[in-house]
């Protein structure tokens, strides 16, 4: 603004007043760069693979709206129950608080909104698309197979799940210990989705010509009958009598079909099941040795699993291989050969080598081994019967020769053997088909672009039915891109535990829950990274007031006849759900 001009005449002081509106001042015209609203992508939502909208389940979460946070969850993921249990949580290792202070506890917030569902019997208000004609057939009740379903349901497809065991789950009721993944919880999340309209059918194998039959009653299949099969340790006396296989150990103890054990146990393996199994034998009464060839740091088994195990007292011996197992049945002497370190494998992981000749031998009184699973049949694997191939990120799509379209998913095309990579797999898969059957399928691949969450390979459920989110843009929110002066440093929640011994003698769930009141605290120090969270710091530090109130669902809008372009409302926004940008854009 210039000088107020002033005229002295006499003893008078005269200011000039202007009787007309400042409204007639339109300072837009002086704009060349152009504030706007502009809702972006988070990064935790980027990298889980079911990409859950996180930053607005943080949100809603903060603001006590707990039901509309879960229902959030639940357009992108059918176990939020779950996989707020069992999941290896790769959202917490991008997100952006984590470089301030500590990374949200996101797994924890998603358990304690399922847990407030199942609390409350909160109804699932989630929308489905109008019936089709389609009808889909799918092999394996686990998470692969259950999400397809799940998700092809919401898209209006009936669908039949056929399952070899007694209930449905797969690895989650049947592989996972119960001091996990309570039955009871897993079986809340199933009921939901056989609520929807998914039919079950338990203890009906299907045999290696369902897929060439299915076509008289099916439009498809999906394929999601996991890993179950034990790999081989080619090793001299792997097949002694008496030894097992980890994840048949668990089997049984789901079942409850296995006594104390009183012995020392050495498990061979690295991975999630060679810890179960571990922990299940220091809850069984045993004492547990886990054999790995490579370091510690290179297990594939989560970090938080590995660490309650040596709390619970089971050992780790590392770098060192197995290469003979001796035993008459009363006990067994497992031979080793000590590993050195050789450089990084192509998956990051240690690469070894033999240290030497020198070999030690390990006695115990059993072994189990744990070195990983594969598919039970070889026509389980997606291309032995030849046909069209499409590959996605986590599924593969082949229309076999004799015109059947079969959909493989989960373990069988996952490189990540997880919880949350299946039920990737099955979305993926489920917006495949839909594609499939309206675009046919040369269409698949570009049309699956347009819903990717960040630059993907996550996909979006909510996006691909055209919710509100598809109108975000898939930038994702970088740390520097964050106004931290807006926050300040806050611890995040420890998650609270049954102590060592206790969860030592029993099966019982070992986190317990956390308060609404922890839970909103928790969320509150979220970035809410990319969206508006209508702070109104836009509306409050504009000169120009030319930020607006209105009933519209964004709150407020920029009454462009009076924004001169300045940029404050863009600065000052915390969490960067507002972009600058050159006028004529």
């Amino acid at each position: 603004m210039g000088e107020k001009a002033e005229i002295i005449i006499g003893d008078h002081l005269l200011i000039p007043c202007s009787r007309m509106s400042t409204l007639s001042n339109k300072t837009g015209s002086w704009r060349f760069l152009r504030p706007r609203y502009d809702e972006k992508t988070a990064p935790c939502s980027a990298a889980c693979p079911a990409g859950e909208d996180i930053a607005m389940v943080e949100m809603l979460t903060t603001q006590g709206s707990f039901k509309e946070a879960w229902d959030t969850i639940l357009r992108e993921n059918p176990f939020p129950a779950v996989c707020g249990r069992v999941c290896f949580h790769p959202c917490e290792g991008r997100c952006n608080r984590g470089e301030f202070d500590e990374a949200i506890a996101i797994h924890g917030i998603e358990r304690f909104l399922a847990d407030t569902a199942a609390r409350n019997e909160f109804k699932s208000s989630l929308e489905k698309r109008p019936p089709r004609k389609e009808k889909i057939a799918i092999v394996g009740a686990g998470p692969s197979g259950l999400a397809a379903a799940y998700f092809l349901t919401m898209l209006g497809y009936a669908c039949d799940v056929f399952e070899a065991m007694p209930e449905a789950g797969g690895v989650l009721r049947w592989g996972i210990p119960e001091y996990r993944l309570p039955v009871s919880v897993l079986r809340s999340e199933i009921a939901r989705i056989e609520a929807m309209g998914v039919r079950i059918y338990t203890g009906k194998a299907v045999s290696s010509d369902f897929l060439s039959k299915a076509q008289d009653e099916y439009h498809a299949v999906f394929m999601g009958c996991g890993h179950s099969r034990s790999r081989k340790l080619a090793i001299p006396g792997e097949d002694l009598e008496g030894l097992e296989e980890g994840i048949s150990f668990l089997n049984a103890i789901r079942r409850g079909e296995t006594a104390s054990v009183h012995e020392t146990v050495a498990v061979i393996g690295g991975g999630n099941t060679a810890v179960d199994v571990a922990r299940s034998i220091v809850r069984l009464g045993g004492k547990a040795i886990i054999v790995y060839r490579r370091r510690r740091e290179d297990m594939p088994a989560f970090d938080d699993e590995i660490t309650m195990a040596l709390e619970e007292g089971v050992e780790i011996r590392e770098l060192l291989a197995p290469v003979r197992i001796d035993g008459t049945g009363e006990s067994y002497t497992l031979t080793v050969r000590a590993m050195r370190v050789a450089g990084t494998d192509s998956d990051g992981r240690a690469a070894i080598e033999p240290a030497g000749e020198e070999s030690e031998e390990i006695v115990v009184q059993k072994i189990f081994k744990a070195i990983g699973e594969e598919a039970a049949e070889e026509w389980y694997r997606p291309g032995e019967r030849g046909g069209q191939q499409l590959t996605l990120s986590n599924s593969i799509l082949v229309r076999q020769p004799d015109g059947v379209v079969v959909a493989y998913g989960g373990d069988l095309t996952n490189d990540v053997k997880s919880v949350v990579h299946a039920v990737a797999s099955g979305k993926e898969a489920a917006m495949a088909l839909d594609i499939l059957f309206r675009k046919g399928l040369d269409a698949i691949k570009t049309e699956l672009s347009a819903y990717v969450v960040g630059s993907g390979p996550s996909l979006s459920m909510e996006i691909y039915m055209a919710g509100p989110r598809c109108e975000r843009n898939h930038h994702v929110v970088a740390y520097n891109e964050i106004n931290i002066d807006y926050f300040h440093l806050s611890p995040r929640i420890t998650q609270p535990r049954l102590l060592i011994d206790e969860r030592k003698k029993t099966f019982g769930e070992i986190d317990l829950k956390i308060s609404a009141n922890l839970a909103i605290r928790e969320t509150e120090r979220c970035f809410n990274c990319g969206l508006c969270n209508q702070c109104d710091n836009c509306y409050l530090f504009c000169p120009d007031i030319a930020v607006c109130h209105d009933e519209s669902k964004q709150g407020r809008h920029i009454n462009y006849d009076y924004c001169k372009g300045c940029g404050l409302c863009v600065v000052e926004c915390p969490r960067n759900a507002m972009i600058l940008e050159e006028e004529g854009q």
